[in-house]
């Protein structure tokens, strides 16, 4: 198979498709590989370790789209690059469609087999592409708060982890997931005072024990959530629905509840944020204020560690890559519904429930889909 890496061209995303080294793991099997020039230069990936590695180094990410069977790519593809995308070609990269119409419709227009790296499954029902980049911004969060709390930034002043005889920060974490859990180990090593909030009580329970009691745990209703942000300093979005939009769990009212200069990190924001005033922005301009509380939006925050966050999602992606590229996408999808809870959009047809529930589409499965190309082949 003829697989294909164009540059990132988000706002200050820096990340890569494939590492040199997953280069040379696909050239062994037999696959040939285009990268675009410089796609790698950022994070200390030059044109010349891809070359060694066995990939051709082409001008353009119009040639990589004219010309793969298969894009690789980190963050969902822009609008420009949706355009180029053509009938019976793979994209396997994050997508988080429900919050994102027009992308949508420009991938159902396309013709072109989506797989997300966000709905793509594990025998225990985890999302492993997805979760190297919810450990990376599970951790960034509590950093990008601490940041945020300093008066320059138009924060409280606060320090997360005080000092003798000062109170430490009050951090809330609302969601015990990947990210959540990352986000927890962060606020306590630096000394904060930590609650997380989760629907789950086995998770809780979990929790309390890997922290041995340093985290209060508390099960997520809105008076608990309204309860906690009253004396919040910091507090982290870190909810999940996957492929769904994810729910709204701190209102515009609460905003007036808490403490002016507090903060709010909404790490759910690729899915459309779980905070009614949270709006995506950027690394170039992370944040906002509304109503004396600082939000911070940024949709792609592993980007701003991104030599970290390419090797960490290059070891989870490499073995579905090779998968996609020596069966085919069918087959290897047909042979893993594991692989097969990726695909989210497919020759015209929305095959992630989530995503034709929340856009309005006609959900089709992704078997059901599928056949359909036999069906066409055939008839």
């Amino acid at each position: 198979m003829l697989i294909g890496v164009p540059k990132e061209i988000k706002n200050h995303e820096y990340r890569v498709g494939l590492t040199p080294a997953v280069v040379r793991e696909l050239k062994a099997k037999g696959h040939s590989i285009i990268v675009e020039t410089d796609c790698g230069k950022a994070i200390g990936l030059e044109n010349n370790h891809y070359v060694a590695a066995g990939a051709e180094v082409v001008d353009s990410a119009a040639e990589i789209f004219a010309r793969a069977e298969m894009v690789v790519k980190v963050k969902e593809p822009q609008h420009a690059e949706c355009k180029m995308l053509k009938q019976g070609q793979i994209l396997f990269t994050y997508l988080h469609l429900a919050p994102d119409p027009e992308q949508t419709r420009l991938l159902v227009d396309s013709g072109a087999t989506c797989i997300a790296y966000e709905t793509v499954t594990d025998a225990n029902n985890g999302l492993p592409l997805l979760a190297p980049m919810s450990e990376v911004a599970g951790r960034m969060s509590i950093q990008e708060a601490a940041v945020c709390l300093e008066k320059s930034k138009q924060g409280s002043g606060v320090l997360l982890g005080g000092v003798p005889g000062v109170e430490p920060a009050n951090v809330v974490v609302i969601g015990g997931g990947v990210v959540g859990l990352n986000a927890a180990r962060m606020a306590v090593g630096l000394g904060a005072n930590v609650t997380i909030l989760d629907r789950s009580i086995p998770r809780l329970k979990q929790i309390d024990e890997t922290f041995d009691g340093r985290i209060k745990t508390l099960f997520s209703t809105t008076e608990a959530i309204e309860n906690q942000i009253k004396t919040a300093d910091a507090v982290i979005g870190a909810v999940l629905i996957p492929g769904a939009a994810a729910p709204k769990l701190v209102t515009r009212e609460m905003l007036s509840l808490m403490k002016k200069g507090s903060v709010l990190v909404d790490i759910a924001i690729d899915q459309g944020g779980c905070f009614e005033t949270s709006r995506a922005t950027t690394h170039a301009d992370p944040t906002y204020i509304v109503d004396g509380v600082i939000h911070y939006c940024v949709a792609n925050m592993p980007g701003a560690v991104a030599r970290t966050s390419t090797f960490a999602l290059n070891n989870a992606t490499m073995p579905f890559v090779l998968t996609l590229a020596s069966k085919g996408y069918k087959t290897a999808l047909m042979d893993d519904a594991n692989l097969r809870n990726g695909l989210n959009v497919h020759n015209g047809m929305v095959t992630m429930e989530a995503v034709a529930e929340a856009l309005g589409y006609n959900y089709v499965d992704a078997v059901t889909a599928l056949h359909q190309d036999e069906l066409k082949a055939t008839g």
